[in-house]
């Protein structure tokens, strides 16, 4: 009995020892993959940082672009606004006012009004429409 217990007592050590040797790979097994996994994830947060830096700056360019584009597009339209396109007027407006006197550059609102009283409403106020068109009244 004593030599299959002595056997016994071999091979629960060499189990022991076996298992612990099992248990110290499986360790730095784990610890090799937590270490592995953790800088995997400093590096893509890293390079997800660096890209919603970079976008976020070409995103202030474009932005930036587009201010000064609306700001160009207002000062362009501004003179626009205040000076229309059309700068003549009609040839019978015209021949009209050259026979009450009324030439070119500014036009005297008392003798226009003169000028226009044989007129209807209607051809008054278009009248006075297409010379506020040319910029000859204010």
């Amino acid at each position: 009995m004593e030599k299959e217990e002595k056997g016994i007592g071999e091979r629960l050590e060499a189990a022991t020892a076996q298992l612990e040797r099992t248990l110290n790979w499986l360790e730095e097994r784990f610890a090799a993959a937590n270490a592995l996994t953790g800088e995997v994830e400093r590096i893509s947060a890293t390079v997800e940082s660096a890209a919603a830096d970079r976008r976020e700056a070409e995103l202030a360019e474009k932005l930036a672009a587009v201010e000064r584009e609306l700001a160009e597009v207002k000062a362009a339209a501004a003179p626009s606004a205040l000076n229309p396109l059309r700068r003549t007027l009609p040839s019978t407006t015209s021949e009209m006012l050259a026979k009450h006197g009324i030439g070119e550059g500014p036009v005297d609102v008392r003798t226009l009004d003169a000028a226009l009283a044989g007129l209807s409403l209607e051809q008054r106020i278009a009248v006075k429409t297409q010379l506020l068109r040319a910029g000859a009244i204010a």
